[in-house]
């Protein structure tokens, strides 16, 4: 390519960045002075915003908006679906003329009345009461998304209960921030007026053709294969991860890192992942507020591109059985206003004091409340991923590495050496040396240290990444604020800060596991720790509302009580109901698809041999009778399992109590479930191509 075009593609990409985003800069451009001050303020040390800039800024947002194309706006919420709703309404304001004139209201911009009735409550409100509300959240950008102004919103109900994700999340940033920053306090470094968590989500996904989608009622309606026995070749060969592009995803992928940039979303790793078809989208972080706003604009992003690529896009955690399910690693750091990461361990993190404070405290918060944590990451999806040598399992533990390891063990007071980045030298001359990490990362735990973050590795693709942060968050904020109290009236910061450290970790240190997560042993050694092992969603949320978690997300004003057990509720029955559309959609493939084709492939068999029977051919050990007396057999077996799993399913759906009717599903629906799928996979491999009634995996899979 040459010079001038490289050039011009470089300008084109920095032009292109944010075009579509109501940043900063755009502010600096549009905004006056003292109003573009206020909005700094409000942005960046969270204080209230003054009442006479809203209707400047919303007058300066609609211009702009209105220039990239727009005709209308939405308040762009998170309710507890998961993922995002909207409500659009023009500029437009008729006058006495006849005509209309373009309005967009300050009172516009920070309120909206969207209908609350229809979103997940869990018994916060009754049914007939619709009136729910809006309000604007300036620490996220609005940006313009086809003829659409997004305007990043909370949502409440008329009562002032929390309806959303964001609304707790910006909630559990301040806490964390708040404490952190009166640890910081106690080191001098009092120029410190913020704490900010980052985030970078990476973002694992599968992409199929799509006229081979549009024949699978189980993607359609589960996003998940209900069946389906595995392809000949899987992952075995290891050679799709990292492998080349197929030009069809390489173009996909171009267009998605086009659209993103667009919208000022720092998309900057793509590759092939591990099983076939599946592949991986990293932003670089940011603030957590903000990641988890882009991050539901990846995955809506994904989605609608593949479209448009005559592909489809699986978020679902675990779309194929058989290979790797799809996850999304969650990267979590603490930042200072003066540009400080907290995680940094330096140089000598042995001797480190105030990373060790933050580690420490870190540890001890993932030790005390493993159950809030393991929660959020609960779904019927992710219950088929977590543990299956692909993702962490079920257990909570952390893992830390030599270095950081031997740090504690030094600061316990054990005579131990510090591990020290080795020259890496690969014996040909051709090839520079360069430093060797001093720590290894294990892929197989579930909340890993990765040089100056933490990196949470169970949640599901789909998911949103609200709940793990507000978790983390929070569970941080509670114990750094109990090492406040305890050091601010000390006499002796040093000696009494080492003496509570050494104690706390020493209390705690039995959620740190440096080995194979993946292993029997660690299942059995976790259990003689103490350590809890939630299997499945309905075990995770029977422990949601613990006493000491309604305390921890009360005292910080995350959740009330009431939000809590209403989330508990919310959660059982998105499962309860994932479960039981599953065992419907099964129903209906195995009912109205799978066995018409054995029927069908079974008849021509019966004719075949008595074709052979009437030109006096011997039939007993024929081919045909050996396949039909297999195929005969397990579709009698497969029209009993469909009987026993719609009764199962029907029993279950009577169950008023939300706990039990997911302990009903996750067992006695669920195993019916994969018993029937066990039979009918079977038959997939007997039964002649052109009678099975959609794309095996071999097609999903492995599409040119």
């Amino acid at each position: 390519m040459p010079d001038e075009m490289i050039k011009d593609q470089k300008d084109d990409i920095i032009e292109l960045f944010g075009s579509k985003v109501f940043n900063i800069t755009v502010m600096r451009k549009r905004l006056p002075g003292h109003i573009y001050k206020s909005m700094m303020r409000t942005i960046k040390d969270d204080l209230p915003l003054e009442s006479e800039v809203a209707e400047v800024v919303a007058n300066a947002m609609k211009d702009w908006a209105m220039e990239l194309g727009a005709t209308h706006f939405t308040h762009w919420f998170q309710p507890m679906t998961g993922i995002t709703a909207e409500k659009h309404d023009a500029f437009i304001s008729p006058t006495d003329e006849g005509k209309v004139i373009m309005e967009f209201s300050g009172k516009e911009l920070i309120k909206g009345e969207p209908d609350a009735s229809s979103f997940p409550s869990g018994g916060l409100r009754a049914t007939f009461e619709a009136r729910g509300y809006t309000a604007w959240d300036p620490t996220s950008f609005a940006f313009v998304k086809g003829t659409t102004l997004y305007i990043p919103t909370t949502f409440v109900s008329y009562s002032g209960e929390v309806l959303d994700k964001k609304t707790p999340l910006l909630r559990s940033m301040k806490a964390v921030s708040d404490e952190a920053v009166r640890i910081l306090k106690l080191f001098g470094k009092t120029d410190v007026k913020k704490v900010t968590t980052t985030v970078g989500a990476e973002q694992e996904y599968f992409l199929i053709d799509r006229d081979m989608y549009k024949q699978r009622q189980d993607l359609i309606m589960t996003g998940r294969t209900l069946f389906g026995s595995n392809a000949p070749k899987g992952q075995d060969m290891s050679n799709h991860y990292f492998g080349r592009l197929r030009t069809r995803v390489y173009n996909f992928m171009c267009d998605v890192d086009h659209e993103l940039w667009s919208l000022g979303i720092p998309s900057k790793t793509r590759h092939n992942e591990v099983a076939p078809a599946q592949h991986e989208l990293a932003p670089v972080f940011s603030t957590t507020n903000l990641a988890t706003d882009n991050n539901q604009v990846i995955m809506e992003t994904l989605i609608r591109v593949a479209k448009r690529h005559h592909l489809a896009c699986l978020l679902h955690a675990k779309p194929f059985k058989g290979v790797n399910g799809s996850g999304k690693h969650d990267n979590w750091a603490m930042s200072t206003d003066t540009g400080e990461n907290l995680f940094d361990p330096g140089k000598d993190p042995a001797n480190n004091l105030q990373f060790l404070t933050f580690l420490i405290a870190v540890i001890e918060g993932i030790d005390r409340y493993p159950e809030i944590l393991r929660s959020t990451v609960a779904s019927a999806g992710n219950d088929h991923r977590l543990g299956g040598d692909e993702a962490p399992p079920a257990i909570i533990s952390i893992f830390l590495g030599d270095q950081l390891d031997s740090a504690l063990k030094q600061l316990a007071g054990e005579d131990v050496k510090s591990p020290h980045n080795h020259i890496m030298d690969t014996g040909i001359e051709s090839v520079p040396n360069f430093v060797s990490d001093a720590t290894d990362r294990n892929r197989t735990s579930p909340f890993a240290f990765t040089g100056n973050r933490f990196e949470f590795r169970m949640v599901g693709s789909q998911q949103s990444i609200a709940g793990p942060n507000i978790a983390l968050n929070t569970i941080a904020a509670q114990v750094l604020g109990e090492y406040a109290d305890i050091l601010e009236s000390s006499d002796d910061f040093e000696g009494e800060l080492k003496a509570l450290l050494r104690d706390r970790l020493a209390k705690h240190r039995r959620i740190i596991f440096n080995g194979n997560n993946y292993s029997e042993e660690w299942v059995a050694e976790a259990a003689r720790r103490g350590l809890p092992n939630l299997a499945d969603t309905p075990a995770a949320f029977a422990d949601y509302c613990l006493p000491k978690n309604l305390d921890l997300m009360e005292k910080h004003d995350i959740y009330s009580r009431k939000e809590m057990q209403a989330r508990q509720e919310i959660h059982l029955e998105e499962y309860a109901h994932t479960i039981s559309i599953e065992a419907r959609t099964m129903l209906s493939i195995a009912k109205r698809e799978i066995v018409p084709a054995c029927l069908d492939y079974m008849r021509d068999l019966s004719t075949g041999l008595t074709q052979k029977k009437a030109l006096g051919l011997p039939v007993d050990h024929a081919a045909e009778m050996t396949i039909l007396t297999k195929a005969s057999n397990l579709t009698d077996q497969m029209i009993a399992k469909i009987d026993t799993l719609e009764t199962l399913n029907y029993e279950a759906d009577a169950l008023s109590d939300e706990q039990a009717a997911a302990d009903f599903y996750g067992t006695k629906v669920l195993g019916a479930m994969n018993t029937l799928r066990e039979t009918a996979d079977q038959l997939e491999i007997i039964v002649g191509k052109k009678y099975w009634p959609y794309p095996i995996y071999q097609d999903l899979l492995f599409y040119v």
